[in-house]
């Protein structure tokens, strides 16, 4: 008994299943016991259902006697629903740069981007790269970072204090939580 491998997601179907004898079930859930292929093509068609091979691998395969187009729309329909469900519970973080010396109107610009991001509910990440003698200096840096903050304060909430990691502080942003 040879089964050929199924293209991707999709079942085998009706005529598309290969096997001599399936083990059935029927459109409730019942077991309706093993058949020979011809007998379970009828059984469906009798149904006004298809016959899906749900398990090629089964001593003997087992079919389902169901809708297939339902069943296909309803498995779209529960993927969909979970990649939303994932998009939501993975919100993005985008990482600003700035820097010690940074001009008023990049560090305006670099405000504003970020609050169109923060309004649509994800995460900022502000980070300043000290370079050469500014390491002597991490205070400038941070009042850079905190200035950072106190421009969007009525629409974002300080989640990570600034933090020095080696020549990089970072800070962190989030949206305010609506009341």
């Amino acid at each position: 008994m040879s089964i050929i491998a199924s293209k991707g997601k999709d079942l085998f179907i009706n005529e598309q299943i290969r096997a001599k004898e399936v083990m059935v079930i029927g459109p409730k859930g019942e077991q309706l016991g093993t058949k020979g292929i011809k007998d379970a093509l009828t059984l469906a068609n009798y149904a006004g259902f298809d016959l899906v091979l749900i398990n090629p691998n089964g001593n003997p395969p087992v079919c389902k006697i169901m809708d297939y187009n339902k069943f296909k729309y309803e498995n779209k329909k529960r993927d969909k629903e979970n990649l939303k469900k994932q998009r939501e519970t993975n919100l993005e973080m985008k990482e600003y740069r700035l820097s010690v010396t940074i001009d008023v109107h990049d560090f305006n610009t670099r405000v504003n981007n970020s609050s169109k991001y923060l309004e649509k509910g994800h995460k900022v990440k502000a980070t300043v790269r000290f370079k050469g003698r500014e390491m002597a200096h991490p205070e400038l840096g941070k009042d850079v970072l905190v200035r950072f903050a106190k421009a969007q304060e009525n629409i974002a909430m300080v989640e990570q204090e600034p933090k020095l990691e080696g020549r990089i502080m970072t800070m962190i942003l989030g949206p305010k939580k609506e009341k």
